[in-house]
């Protein structure tokens, strides 16, 4: 049925209008042709476009699916660190995310320009929200040694200075785009490596 379609629908197009009204007397070429392309809506529908599921969702939903074949659960662990030498100084931030069974599946630094401790603390985190999007937005536990910035995230800090504020709303909008997420303060050595990767990274910069 599909092959008559098709060979009607070439004779609707290619057939001049000689022919047409030589065999088809009483009728013009042009009901001719529409008489031919409904044939062809009849014996070949349109075929329908195949839906694939969102590839983001999914990769939350399927613990079998996963980012670059490296995800194993649904919850990302995500350490960020940012430095300042001099505070205000050069600042980097580094960034940190683990899988479920400890893998890791981003280790990125960035460099920040001049700004303070905090700023590079707000920054790094941000950027760190950012890498963990990629993968979607499901559970995500953020580790930073940073402890005000922790505390001002829970609401028990205020946030007062003027630099900080913006940084905190939009830090805060990022957040609210999971599905759910947890923050807590750890010891500068259990943020090693997000550390490593701030100062590497204004370490290149200065090269």
């Amino acid at each position: 049925m599909e092959q008559a379609g098709d060979i009607l629908s070439v004779l609707a197009r290619k057939l001049p209008d000689e022919v047409l009204q030589e065999y088809f007397q009483g009728l013009s070429p042009g009901k001719v042709r529409k008489i031919l392309q409904e044939a062809v809506a009849v014996l070949a529908p349109p075929k329908k476009a195949e839906v694939k599921p969102s590839s983001q969702a999914s990769l939350w939903q399927d613990k079998a699916r996963d980012w670059q074949g490296k995800l194993q659960g649904k919850t990302l662990y995500l350490y960020t660190d940012g430095a300042s030498r001099g505070n205000p100084g050069e600042a980097g931030a580094g960034v940190a995310i683990l899988d479920e069974q400890g893998n890791e599946l981003v280790a990125a630094g960035k460099y920040l320009g001049q700004c303070t401790n905090n700023e590079a603390e707000y920054r790094a985190l941000q950027f760190g929200l950012a890498k963990c999007g990629e993968f979607g937005k499901g559970r995500v536990e953020i580790h930073l040694d940073s402890e005000l910035i922790v505390k001002q995230i829970h609401g028990k800090y205020r946030v007062k200075h003027p630099n900080l504020i913006p940084l905190y709303r939009e830090t805060m909008q990022r957040l609210s785009a999971f599905v759910s997420f947890k923050i807590r303060h750890v010891r500068r050595e259990q943020n090693s490596r997000a550390d490593e990767l701030a100062n590497q990274a204004i370490d290149e910069r200065e090269k």
